[in-house]
């Protein structure tokens, strides 16, 4: 694994997929969220803490390429990592493999803005951002 890269690995379960036993493409979204999370933690950060502060990291555009179709009971690794940062808002990337092997499944990007416990804009404190430093793409997304 590459530094300022984040790796989890989760198993497609019978409930993530279609008739056709291929993943459906809705969960892409979620493995994200719960890869996001863990590389947050991992960075020391929480958002439970963020939260409990008064911060809110809102999630404001996701995007998502399909290459190559998961499915049912493929154990799965989600690559994380920060492609930028600023004061406001946070852009991550990721990267969808089947465990063990260099074919790309899916590629996606979030974006999540500060936002105050009332839903107006806010800052990240330096303390957070120092935690989250960009990594270069490893690959094309």
């Amino acid at each position: 694994m590459t530094a300022g890269i984040h790796s989890i690995q989760l198993r497609v379960r019978y409930a993530e997929t279609d008739q056709m036993g291929i993943a459906h493409h809705s969960h892409y979204v979620v493995w994200c969220e719960d890869a996001r999370t863990a590389f947050m933690r991992d960075s020391g950060i929480s958002y439970r803490d963020l939260e409990a502060q008064g911060l809110l990291l809102a999630v404001t555009e996701v995007s998502v390429r399909y290459r190559s179709p998961a499915c049912y009971d493929d154990v799965l690794r989600v690559d994380c990592w920060v492609r930028e940062r600023n004061r406001r808002k946070i852009v991550f990337g990721y990267a969808v493999y089947r465990a063990g092997k260099t074919q790309c499944l899916a590629t996606a990007q979030t974006s999540l803005m500060a936002l105050d416990s009332k839903h107006g804009l806010s800052s990240i404190p330096p303390e957070v951002l120092s935690h989250l430093e960009p990594t270069v793409d490893p690959v094309r997304l």
